[in-house]
């Protein structure tokens, strides 16, 4: 049974900094894609960064700079530092993987999400 697990989240002060974790497990194929999106309240899941197996990155131009993605292959681990927060961070944060069963056919599997909020 694929898992994804998501740590790392939680209360922290506008300008702080938080670290995501999310470990997959169960998985017998080649993960291609690694990353992370959030959902705000009312508003549709957006994407915050990815990873792929070839070491390219893609970031979301609100995160840019702030934000550093990473990933241990031999862990099928993503990170994701999160520095100089703002309040519109304050979102569900979803750990997402992309894996390749064939030439023809992927799956893509979520993580349960973690919440982070940046408030005084």
């Amino acid at each position: 049974q694929v898992q994804l697990v998501e740590s790392g989240g939680g209360l922290v002060q506008p300008g702080g900094s938080l670290r995501l974790s999310c470990a997959a497990s169960g998985i017998t194929f080649s993960i291609n894609t690694m990353g992370w999106y959030r959902q705000a309240p009312g508003k549709q899941r957006e994407l915050v960064a990815t990873f792929t197996k070839g070491g390219s990155t893609n970031y979301a131009d609100s995160v840019t700079g702030r934000f550093t993605i990473s990933r241990d292959n031999a862990k099928n681990t993503v990170y994701l530092q999160m520095n100089s927060l703002k309040p519109e961070d304050t979102a569900v944060y979803f750990c997402n993987a992309v894996v390749t069963v064939t030439a023809f056919l992927t799956n893509n599997y979520w993580g349960q999400g973690t919440q982070v909020t940046v408030s005084s």
